[in-house]
């Protein structure tokens, strides 16, 4: 299998729900590259966060052309149709060449059964214990492994497959990158499932660039990693073992990494993230999304004035409809009503107060993880005061993009691809 384009070896997706903070986000990526490490940026927005805010992936692919001709960006970069599928993909072909397909309506459907003993007689060979460089015991996989994957997953991969062949005739074969999404499921695939997905894909002629698996713990939208990171540190070395197996034993491409879904703001797991591929010598697509609109509502609420009064009103909406903004994304958000404060007395607050209770730093007794998840679906809100909060986004463009910036590049790129730790001193400087 051959592609043209290329990811390299680290990459970060970039949500941009509003798409004005595209030259932001990069110049992240420009500093990253000034530290002397390659992040290939790409802009990631899913047709469910087009339909809320009524946009088009063609704006977001204007945006992202834009930023790299201001920033004279000369390394690769790409637009992320996210989480697509049949029913969806046709308005992301012409603007995208980076398609992330979203399987997980078939997974737990059982596949046609000449196509399981297929799968099942195909990959025999791969019973017993297999020694992989880099980890000290040997993954196993049993024939239940074999038969639950041929069960639970085989449909999702015909399905996957069914979706490339369809993206490949629209643009052409090597013109697109592929990600599938395997996250979006009730259990953590082990090791030895994820080789036999990845089995099962090369079976299907998928050319991978990335996969996202679904790791033990969770990952809420926007707070940090909730589980043990010693179990997550052992699990993704074992799972970058495993992708490296897959590309000389299935034949497919040399580029082939991990996606880490859902993965801004893990700041627990970073240290872990950064070990694992130093040690395993692999990449990362590290993929966030809505942590640059908390930095949007956080840059607004620092500019105090009708800005403040802009957030404050948002979250009171979104207080008063919390459970209708939570319900589709229940499975990855912990929010305690009990600890939101009410409109009344976040009406009372000043700017500072607003700042240390959204942004993201563990370390300020002032941070409030309940009230930034609930702001973290609230975009939605925010989508609909067009005109009005596109205004104030460009009326404060420099207080926003200064957080947008650092907020990446110290918290994120660092940590993850550079392996700089932040320090007191920079929650400090975040705070002020």
């Amino acid at each position: 299998m051959h592609q043209q384009l290329s990811l390299s070896r680290f990459s970060i997706g970039l949500g941009d729900r509003f798409a004005h903070q595209a030259r932001a986000q990069l110049r992240a990526c420009v500093q990253a590259a000034d530290a002397g490490v390659l992040v290939v940026p790409v802009w990631n927005k899913s047709n469910r966060e087009h339909t809320i805010i009524g946009s088009d992936p063609v704006q977001t692919r204007v945006a992202a052309d834009a930023a790299v001709h201001e920033l004279h960006w000369a390394q690769p970069y790409f637009c992320d149709a996210d989480h697509i599928n049949l029913q969806t993909v046709d308005r992301f072909l012409e603007p995208c060449d980076f398609f992330t397909i979203d399987v997980a309506d078939q997974i737990g459907i059982a596949a046609a059964q000449a196509d399981f003993e297929s799968f099942t007689r195909r990959h025999a060979g791969l019973l017993g214990a297999i020694n992989l460089p880099g980890l000290s015991d040997p993954i196993r996989i049993s024939e239940a492994d074999l038969h639950r994957v041929g069960r639970k997953y085989l449909a999702a991969v015909l399905r996957a497959a069914e979706n490339y062949r369809y993206i490949e005739h629209a643009r052409g074969r090597g013109t697109f990158l592929t990600e599938v999404s395997m996250d979006e499921t009730d259990t953590p695939q082990s090791p030895a499932e994820l080789l036999l997905i990845l089995a099962a894909l090369a079976d299907a002629g998928v050319p991978l660039s990335t996969i996202a698996p679904k790791f033990t713990g969770r990952f809420n939208k926007g707070v940090d990693y909730v589980g043990d990171p010693r179990i997550f540190a052992r699990e993704l070395e074992q799972d970058m073992a495993v992708v490296r197996y897959a590309v000389d034993a299935f034949g497919l491409p040399s580029e082939l990494k991990l996606s880490l879904h859902s993965g801004s703001d893990k700041f627990s797991i970073y240290g872990a993230v950064h070990n694992a591929m130093m040690k395993m010598d692999t990449g990362l697509h590290l993929k966030t999304a809505g942590t640059t609109w908390l930095e949007e509502v956080i840059g607004l609420a620092e500019s105090g004035g009708d800005a403040l009064a802009l957030v404050k009103e948002i979250y009171a909406e979104a207080y008063a409809h919390r459970e209708e903004l939570c319900v589709p994304y229940a499975a990855v958000i912990d929010i305690s009503v009990a600890s939101l404060p009410t409109p009344p007395a976040a009406q009372r607050w000043t700017a500072e107060q607003w700042v240390d209770a959204l942004r993201h730093d563990p370390h300020s007794p002032a941070y409030n993880s309940s009230m930034r998840q609930l702001m973290h679906v609230a975009f939605k809100l925010a989508a609909k005061l067009g005109p009005r909060y596109i205004a104030m986004l460009e009326q404060h463009k420099a207080q926003v993009a200064e957080n947008v910036t650092r907020n990446l590049f110290e918290r994120h790129i660092q940590p993850v691809f550079l392996g700089v730790r932040p320090t007191a001193n920079t929650a400090e400087a975040l705070r002020h």
